[in-house]
């Protein structure tokens, strides 16, 4: 029942890190992705998910990782339902970490190689520094168990180029995104999108969905999304950010939101705005 999911979401002004406690029973969320890395840990239950064309059953002590952008859902697929936590990390806070432990200057960006790990050194990490972030320790103590958690995870990195537009994408699903991006706020039909594609839209709708998993209107509303969490962390109002992006009203965006997040903008912008400076 939808009565008895919850969630606990905190962000943090500083790192940008924000970190989420969960439990669904059932539909969790529906496909979305991030902008920031997911790292988490499965802590009761079975947490069923697709990412990168492939299921995955996470449960106890399993540890999640998800680079930006790599489009995923949430499900419970047994009536106990499942409990999780996560942390999401700035992709800049965590390029420049990881430079720091390493005392190396990379190239390219940091990309998780694994899905789902049973790593019990990672996993412990994880707990430890979640507990540390989330039970308001001292300062001094949030950092060093952060800073335990990026060693352990370090392993499970490889940097590379994440090219842009991926030349192995077919021409019309690049033209497509690179239309949707640009056009973000504005009322985009598919005619408009075939259009600048050269293309007809039932080909584009096939090639676009074949490529990013989504058709192109559900990846224009992810993009959106994407956006408003941004726009929301930086203190703007639900009703402000709804009409900035193009939605048609606030409990537009909100339907959305929910259905992908699991929390209202109202409830993300609480959380979000004069966070404590840790």
């Amino acid at each position: 029942m939808a009565s008895e999911n919850w969630i606990h979401h905190a962000r943090d002004a500083e790192t940008g890190l924000e970190s989420l406690r969960a439990h669904f029973k059932g539909h969790a969320y529906d496909p979305h992705w991030h902008d920031s890395y997911l790292v988490g840990v499965t802590e009761q239950g079975v947490q069923q998910f697709n990412c990168r064309r492939a299921r995955f059953h996470s449960q106890p002590g399993h540890v999640f990782t998800l680079n930006p952008g790599e489009i995923h859902d949430g499900d419970a697929p047994h009536p106990e339902g499942f409990t999780y936590s996560c942390f999401y990390l700035d992709p800049a806070w965590l390029r420049r970490e990881l430079c720091v432990l390493s005392d190396d200057a990379r190239t390219g960006e940091p990309l998780f190689a694994e899905t789902l790990t049973q790593d019990l050194a990672l996993g412990r990490a994880f707990v430890e520094a979640f507990g540390a972030w989330s039970g308001q320790e001292l300062r001094i103590v949030r950092q060093a168990m952060l800073d335990q958690l990026l060693a352990r995870m370090a392993p499970h990195l490889h940097w590379a180029a994440r090219p842009d537009p991926d030349p192995r994408l077919p021409r019309v699903a690049r033209l497509g995104r690179d239309f949707l991006h640009a056009n973000l706020t504005r009322d985009v039909g598919l005619d408009d999108l075939a259009a600048a594609c050269g293309v007809d839209r039932f080909r584009l709708t096939r090639a676009f969905k074949a490529a990013f998993g989504l058709a192109p209107h559900a990846y224009l509303v992810q993009l959106r999304l994407a956006r408003a969490r941004h726009l929301l962390a930086q203190g703007q109002t639900p009703a402000m950010v709804a009409s900035t992006l193009g939605f048609a009203d606030q409990s537009h965006l909100g339907r959305w939101f929910r259905r992908a997040f699991g929390l209202t903008p109202a409830q993300y912008a609480r959380r979000s705005p004069g966070m404590p400076q840790r």
